[in-house]
């Protein structure tokens, strides 16, 4: 097969924020999260990702901050290593090896070098009973060192984190089902406490998270009918007690207790966060509508900022529960994706239906959602059972002027709602906006809808399951950007009253394909139907027509297995294969299509052109489940010396969504090198801030730098003065002098002197001498012979008994010539 060694499938952009716990460091300027494969440091500021920690292979599933050094923080990953980083400059300082997939990680401040992890009971990645276990750290001068220390403390615990340290770690609460269980380390002895499945009706009283007050002995635990129980006096098993909190009507995702512990935060499905005081349970203050329900809490060390996770994978930064002050959004993915994921040609984010009822904006490059648009206008009620619009299409036209949406709500014992919109854009707002909605486009659910690539007129086509396909034409073309503008039904078409399920326009528009069930029709401009093609059994799934040099192939996918090619200027099949295709996507700016095929529960990958036999890449078991959604999205800079079976990736890049909504996208080794190597260099230039104390000493430390590695080069002399800028500097300021006496002696320790400026050109200026000087010297030093000697010429005598003179010495004897002697006339004078 085609060799793709140097092609691996990687997380780019569009991960998980949400899938653990954050964490704010001490200062509370930074906040850290795991963000698939990596650890991202974001600005509570600013919003903007600082550093993106890379180094593990696999998910990381846990970020805790090193008790011992304020500026490093372990994590933790599915490829069972532990990682010890300073996220201030983006370091990765120690690797330890555990040797196990891990799951959580927690630290204390009471056991020094040891850090608690959750790892599977049998070490498989498949196994659903876990423990919690004591790593030893080892101490190594090593990057990598292997932590084979390992003892278990807790046995059946949750891999989701449901763990917490009590009293600064005397005791570690974790739970699970309907089991509480506290093992205190001194005694090495561990209880347990059991809850009933539901001694009421409708209770649930399985835990759903822990969390340890941080002075006193009291653990608080939720449940998922939304109570949180208080325990007391558990050291001992038969007197413990316990009292209720009830406010949430959902379950209880997270709670957290604030470093002194004067305050208990919750939060659950209702997007609220709720703070309860610790000794005061009856009074508790609200922070509502934050949008998707809460998952995390986190609290920073000096309790002045929280961070709430939601199930939007979104982090809000809040100041002491007061006011948000700061929003992180990920890309939004839902329990699924309805729409195709799209491209905006204006922006080149990535578009795809995100919150209910919005299409989100994302960008690819800064890995940051740019915008939502609100397409369906109503507010979203957060209710199980209840019918509400939902975005399940779009499209948009190949300038990106318009986009097209169709809105859907199906109710129980009435008809199908269905909206389509149209969008204009709006150059002032860099946004779009409602132009046009038309009610009831189609009798029965749209299936899908593109728009014309022609330049010459602005078209919509969309179909359906009614039997029909619609054209829908911008009534004022002539001036598409007046309010005016509007859009009407062209044309309605048919064919023997079958099912249309996928359509498909020509790169330049001259040519719409449309399939009705095992038939394939081909309309030109003037709605004329032109042919139609068969194929072997089987409803047609999918078209696509080829581009650039293959634009007379289309290629259609079938129920029964089939990949198909028809030659549209003979009409007949040029080729076919049997092999599943769950989606086919061309890429717009080469003649590169790519083929995912399902086989054995995982997908595989096919690049090739329509024109060729062979493929130019295919990857096997590229992921498990089926590949429903995939774009290609056009490079900022066209990629060059990429291998031959690399090729395809030159102009665009191919991103696509797995089963389980991860975002992926394919990457060169060289690629990657090109990126390691730049995210290097500038982890180097910010390291160091650029204040003009940096500005006057950087450029001569590293000058220094420089001439240490490199002793052959040719050494710059500092300024004289630099003495005098380091007094300056290091001196205390209580006892320097005044400013403007310093000014003065300052600015001159900045200026070379002009004796060593002289010093250095002049043998510059010796060396470059002409022989036209020489000439002239020698002819100065015959006149003054000839006005010593009173004759024109030199016997040959007196030119034998002269001595000769060496060019140095004649050079010295014309610098003597040139100085200025006026100084020693006037001193004869006097």
């Amino acid at each position: 097969m085609v060799a793709h060694a140097e092609i691996r499938v990687v997380h780019r952009g569009g991960s998980k924020i949400n899938f653990r716990e954050p964490v704010i460091t001490n200062d509370s300027r930074f906040l850290l999260c795991a963000s698939g494969e990596s650890v991202k440091v974001y600005s509570s500021s600013s919003e903007e990702c600082v550093h993106d920690l890379q180094g593990h292979t696999d998910l990381v599933s846990g970020i805790v901050r090193n008790p011992s050094n304020h500026l490093q923080v372990y994590s933790c990953s599915v490829d069972g290593t532990v990682r010890l980083w300073d996220f201030t400059d983006g370091i990765l300082i120690k690797t330890f090896i555990i040797g196990y997939p891990i799951y959580s990680i927690y630290v204390s401040e009471n056991h020094g070098g040891v850090v608690f992890v959750v790892v599977p009971m049998a070490n498989d990645k498949s196994s659903e009973l876990f423990q919690l276990v004591a790593v030893h750290l080892p101490r190594s001068g090593d990057q990598e060192v292997e932590a084979r220390e390992l003892s278990a403390v807790l046995c059946d615990v949750s891999p989701s984190g449901a763990a917490s340290f009590g009293r600064g770690g005397e005791y570690i609460a974790a739970a699970k089902g309907l089991q509480l269980e506290v093992f205190f380390f001194k005694k090495q002895k561990s209880y347990r406490f059991f809850l009933k499945s539901g001694n009421k009706k409708g209770a649930k009283n399985a835990f759903t998270c822990v969390s340890c007050h941080p002075k006193e002995d009291c653990i608080a635990t939720g449940h998922e009918d939304g109570k949180i129980r208080l325990w007391r006096n558990f050291n001992q098993k038969k007197e413990y007690t316990y009292s209720t909190l009830h406010w949430h009507h959902g379950a209880v995702n997270t709670l957290q207790f604030t470093p002194e512990g004067t305050n208990l935060l919750s939060g659950g499905i209702e997007s609220v966060l709720v703070q309860w005081r610790y000794t005061q349970e009856n009074q508790k203050d609200f922070l509502p509508r934050l949008g998707g329900a809460i998952t995390h809490i986190a609290v920073s060390p000096d309790g002045s900022l929280f961070c709430t996770s939601h199930s939007d994978n979104k982090i809000t930064i809040i100041q002491s529960c007061v006011k948000v002050s700061a929003i992180i959004q990920g890309l939004v993915k839902g329990e699924g994706v309805r729409t195709d994921l799209m491209i905006d040609p204006r922006s080149k984010a990535l578009v795809l239906n995100g919150k209910p009822g919005h299409l989100q904006f994302y960008s690819l490059h800064r890995d940051k959602l740019l915008y939502n648009l609100d397409i369906v206008q109503q507010e979203y009620i957060h209710e199980e059972g209840l019918d509400q619009f939902e975005v399940v299409k779009a499209a948009f036209d190949t300038r990106g002027d318009w986009l097209a949406t169709v809105e859907e709500r199906t109710q129980k014992g009435s008809e199908l709602e269905i909206n389509l919109k149209l969008w204009a854009y709006n150059e002032q707002t860099q946004s779009f906006v409602l132009n046009t909605t038309v009610t009831a486009p189609h009798e029965d659910q749209i299936t899908a809808m593109c728009f014309s690539p022609s330049p010459e007129t602005t078209m919509l086509v969309t179909i359906s399951f009614d039997g029909h396909f619609k054209a829908w034409l911008l009534a004022d073309h002539s001036d598409t950007k007046a309010e005016g503008a509007s859009w009407s039904c062209d044309f309605v078409g048919g064919y023997h009253l079958l099912k249309p399920g996928c359509c498909c326009f020509s790169a330049d528009g001259s040519l719409l394909a449309v399939g009705f069930q095992e038939v394939v029709t081909v309309w030109s401009p003037s709605w004329e139907l032109l042919t139609t093609l068969s194929q072997p059994p089987g409803a047609i799934r999918d078209l696509c027509f080829g581009r650039l040099s293959c634009s007379k192939y289309l290629l259609g996918t079938s129920t029964k297995n089939q990949l198909c090619c028809w030659n549209l200027l003979t009409c007949s099949l040029e080729w076919s294969t049997p092999v599943d295709v769950s989606l086919l996507q061309a890429d717009p700016l080469s003649e590169n299509m790519a083929a995912f095929c399902s086989q054995s529960g995982c997908s595989d990958l096919f690049v090739f052109k329509p024109g060729e036999s062979r493929p130019l890449y295919s990857q096997r078991a590229l992921c498990t489940g089926k590949v429903q959604h995939a774009v290609f999205a056009p490079r900022d800079q066209m990629l060059e010396s990429c291998e031959e079976h690399a090729q395809w990736l030159n102009r665009s890049q191919l991103y696509f969504l797995t089963q389980h909504m991860d975002l992926m996208t394919f990457s060169t080794k060289t690629e990657e090198d090109r990126l390691l190597a730049s995210s290097k260099r500038l982890m180097v230039d910010d390291s160091v801030a650029v204040t003009p104390f940096y500005l006057l000493l950087g450029k001569h430390r590293q000058q220094q730098q420089e001439a240490l590695t490199n002793p052959m080069a040719e050494r710059i002399q500092l300024p004289q003065g630099s003495i005098a800028i380091k007094e300056l500097l290091y001196t205390p300021a209580h006892v320097l002098p005044s400013a403007s006496f310093l000014c003065s002696m300052f600015v001159r320790s900045l200026l070379i002197s002009s004796s060593a400026a002289r010093e250095e050109k002049e043998p510059v200026e010796e060396e470059m001498e002409s022989e036209e000087e020489d000439s002239e010297g020698e002819a100065e030093l015959r006149d003054a012979r000839q006005d010593l000697g009173g004759s024109a010429t030199w016997g040959p005598g007196e030119e034998l008994g002269a001595p000769a003179l060496t060019k140095a010495q004649e050079r010295e004897l014309r610098r003597v010539k040139h100085f200025d002697h006026s100084w020693l006339s006037s001193l004869l004078e006097c």
